[in-house]
């Protein structure tokens, strides 16, 4: 549903951009970060029913929980009322970053900036070192990003996949302040 949505909303709004640019800004809308800061917006975390070990460690602020609760509250929009009352759910909370990601498509998207320049500096794609900490229950990753073989960036996340981001968006910081 959200995805349906979102895709039709740029669609409609930005007829003449291209596809690769609209696929673009689909992907940093519908991401796990977009909804878990749209649900930070919502303020949905107090109203989640957690486990008391996922509550004690700070589930009602986990990305990921938040994440997959706007889903949820997308899916019983969709079912309690159909399609319409779906998408206006969806575009009450997303219609601003429908808008700037597609006026500045993959804009957050660090990963794909930092292989792009890589190329573009004659390096193969960056290598992501991972390494984890912590409970199951409350995992940290720190990621260390390296181009050419050389350390560039590092970052902390709760996922494999934000600490990548951060690692990524660290390195390409410094990159675009000359930092090489």
């Amino acid at each position: 549903m959200l995805g349906l949505v979102v895709t039709d909303h740029l669609f409609s709004r930005f007829p003449d951009l291209p596809e690769g640019q609209l696929a673009k800004a689909r992907a940093a809308v519908v991401s796990a970060d977009a909804l878990a800061a749209a649900g930070t917006d919502l303020g949905i975390g107090p109203d989640l029913r957690l486990g008391k070990g996922e509550d004690a460690s700070g589930g009602r602020e986990k990305g990921s929980i938040l994440a997959d609760a706007v889903e949820a509250v997308i899916g019983a929009a969709y079912l309690d009322g159909g399609i319409e009352p779906a998408r206006r759910l969806v575009l009450s909370m997303l219609a601003d970053r429908i808008d700037t990601a597609a006026r500045r498509p993959g804009s957050d998207d660090f990963k794909t900036r930092l292989q792009e320049v890589a190329a573009q500096d004659g390096y193969g794609p960056p290598v992501y070192r991972l390494t984890e900490s912590g409970p199951d229950h409350h995992k940290r990753f720190h990621a260390t990003v390296l181009i050419g073989g050389v350390a560039r960036g590092a970052g902390d996340g709760t996922s494999k996949k934000e600490a990548e981001q951060r690692a990524a968006e660290a390195a390409y910081g410094a990159r675009s302040a000359g930092m090489e």
